[in-house]
């Protein structure tokens, strides 16, 4: 797309102003090479570990901890001022880096290696009975985890892990159900610290072994063109259609969303290019920045990469990688279609234009000139699908990447790019890694208290009794007890992701949620696969959720818009992603690979959910091939959640309540027709 005639957006910097994973501080010449330099080793270690090395798994995590805490110390500031300010070097800032932070990484590093370098025999026979210098070295990396989280993702996530900490101390304390006897200091750090159900639990293991890759082939493919292979790609197929450049944005972050797991990245990456086309042809900028957003978000639930919660999965239902690419498919894909209706009635409503031949790229062109981009893509999407393990996928996908970058002739890789590029891929696990450590302190402190199962009793006896008042209220037989409870239980759990989502990244709030929704879930019959899918998307949901909202804010940013504004509206585009997961609750074949699959009910799951999600499309724009009222609308709206619960009836009920409705839809679009005739 070209023409825009907006200003050039710096996208480093916008990424670093709205992704408070980015927002590096300023460091001088030698410190930046120095970090730059740590972050390069930080990515030939795992491209190393992942393909060549045998690396003892919990010193892989050490190792993996040690880059994350020590560069976290160099690259975040104590408080805001340090972020913004770059410091000349002086005896107390060598560098314009504080001392203690100098002291606090190395201290990190050395906490994160003494375990995992100690041998295995040494490890086990300790475990129970710590020494005094274990609690030592086990409480610097407990408080160092939090701070370097507090500085890299925020307060929230470091609250809440020091809430669970005081619950895991004082649990005798408690009123009811939450009581337990309580752990000494000792006894906390010996369970956090030196088993695997903690800080070098599975949250870690799956970002050092999976995520880190993944993220590096996406640094790497985009930078060979990929990514602006995909873009031009979406331009040339959907820009000429009403709206054009809203549909550009949904194709275009469809497909990135492919290559990268990051709803802020693909929110910048895309949107610079987007937004500006979408107000050109008329669209409102809060608009234009909340197609980008809801549509960005979707990469993290896109196969074949997606956010570091589907590798956790990975670990935490002991599955393949395939099952969960699999999975993920018409979940996704209706996710985009649920975007696609209301941009596309949107741009009927407004009459808006599609891109003009001169505003497009060439479809042959395109392909002509990147094509060599698309064969790491096909060989990671072939390991996967074989049955090859994601680490080794991954692997091939980024040697596959460096090779393309330095044979294409377009886009070619220089050693500068290629070093560039292991950079940055350190850079964006950086958070992702903080948040993984201190979720293994959450998730460890409920599994030495069993609170679980704790939390998930009193959900499912809330439900339960809400189903039994709600089910003597209605006539009988209509529904039953355990149909409400599962309802319920649903429902506290989306709101639960959401809120949490709110102040949390989507990966801590699918880790910690999991532990309490999954057992609660599968009390009430739903298999573990979809209970973990459920969390998943609503995590998901958070980015594009106000008032916390960062996908959407960055698009306000290129936008111009209001950012609340924007997280609203946002919000309203992705209502399909909030009704997916209970679609696949009650009808799993949606995903694929549950237990019972069926190749019809499969079929009529995703009829229905489309038909579904489609007349929500219109209810909430007020718009579909005319205009609604406000109690069409509304009746078209409540007919959409018949198709939650899909089924032949339900489905055939829900298009029968509708026909009035649509049928005035048929009939107003006629008359309008013949209008524009009778002006011509």
């Amino acid at each position: 797309m070209s023409g825009t005639d907006e200003p050039a957006i710096d996208l480093a910097e916008l990424e670093r102003k709205y992704d408070p994973e980015m927002a590096f501080r300023p460091t001088g010449k030698t410190v930046t090479i120095l970090v730059t330099a740590a972050l390069v080793a930080m990515s030939i270690y795992h491209y190393y570990a992942a393909g060549f090395g045998l690396v003892r798994e919990l010193v892989h995590r050490g190792i993996h901890i040690s880059f994350v805490l020590g560069l976290i110390f160099l690259v975040f500031g104590a408080t805001k001022r340090e972020n913004d300010t770059l410091y000349p070097s002086s005896v107390l800032r060598p560098g314009g880096i504080g001392l203690w932070d100098w002291a606090f990484g190395l201290l990190a590093v050395a906490a994160s290696l003494y375990l995992p370098l100690l041998p295995a025999s040494a490890v086990s026979v300790r475990v129970g009975n710590p020494s005094g210098f274990d609690v030592f070295m086990g409480t610097a990396l407990i408080l160092l985890t939090l701070e370097a989280a507090r500085r890299s993702i925020g307060w929230t996530l470091m609250a809440i892990a020091v809430a669970f900490m005081a619950y895991g101390l004082f649990g005798q304390y408690m009123p009811g159900v939450f009581r337990h006897p309580g752990a000494s200091w000792s006894a906390l750090v010996n369970h956090l610290y030196m088993t695997d159900q903690g800080i070098y639990g599975i949250a870690v293991g799956a970002v050092a072994k999976y995520v880190f890759l993944f993220v590096l082939f996406g640094v790497l493919a985009t930078r060979i063109g990929l990514g602006k292979l995909f873009i031009d790609v979406a331009s040339s197929i959907a820009g000429r259609y009403a709206g054009g450049p809203a549909k550009v944005a949904i194709f275009s972050s469809a497909l990135l969303g492919t290559i990268s797991g990051s709803s802020i990245a693909n929110t910048v990456t895309t949107g610079s290019l987007t937004i500006p086309a979408m107000k050109k042809v008329g669209y409102k900028p809060h608009f234009a920045g909340a197609v980008e957003a809801t549509a960005s978000t979707g990469g993290q639930i896109t196969p074949p990469i997606m956010g570091a919660a589907a590798f956790i999965m990975v670990e935490f239902l002991e599955i393949p990688y395939r099952d969960i690419v699999y999975a993920a498919v018409f979940p996704a894909l209706l996710h985009y279609i649920g975007i696609f209706a209301m941009v596309h009635f949107e741009a009927k409503r407004l009459g808006l234009r599609g891109l003009r031949p001169d505003e497009m790229p060439q479809l042959v062109k395109v392909f002509t000139e990147n094509w060599l981009a698309v064969v790491p893509l096909l060989i990671l999407m072939v390991l996967i699908l074989s049955g090859r393990t994601p680490d080794y996928a991954a692997v091939w996908g980024i040697t596959a990447c460096i090779v393309v970058g330095f044979i294409t002739p377009h886009n070619r890789l220089t050693v500068k790019d290629l070093i560039d590029s292991l950079s940055l891929g350190a850079k964006y696990a950086l958070a992702v890694g903080a948040a993984a450590a201190v979720v293994g302190i959450v998730v460890g402190v409920v599994t030495l208290t069993g609170t679980a199962f704790r939390l998930s009793f009193i959900i499912t006896q809330t439900a339960g009794n809400l189903g039994s008042t709600l089910t003597a209220l209605l006539p009988a037989g209509l529904v039953t007890v355990n149909a409400l409870a599962l309802f319920f239980t649903l429902v506290f759990t989306a709101f639960a992701c959401i809120l949490m989502g709110a102040g949390i990244p989507t990966t801590a709030t699918y880790i910690i949620l999991v532990s309490v929704a999954a057992p609660a879930l599968s009390l009430l019959g739903v298999e573990p696969l979809v209970s973990h899918f459920f969390v998943f998307y609503y995590g998901v949901l958070a980015d594009i959720t106000p008032p916390v909202a960062l996908a959407a804010y960055a698009a306000a940013g290129i936008a111009g818009s209001n950012p609340f504004q924007t997280g609203n509206t946002a919000f309203r585009l992705g209502i399909a992603k909030a009704l997916v997961p209970f679609v696949f609750v009650y009808s799993p074949s949606l995903l694929l690979v549950t237990q019972g699959f069926t190749w019809e009910a499969f079929f009529i799951t995703l009829t229905g959910a489309t038909l579904g999600i489609v007349m929500l499309g219109g209810a909430f724009t007020g718009f579909m091939v005319a205009p609604l009222n406000r109690l069409e609308r509304i009746w078209l709206g409540l007919m959409a959640l018949l198709f939650v619960a899909p089924g032949l009836t339900t489905m055939a009920i829900g298009v029968v309540l509708s026909l009035p409705v649509l049928v005035r839809q048929v009939l107003g679009w006629r008359r309008q027709q013949a209008a524009e005739s009778a002006g011509a």
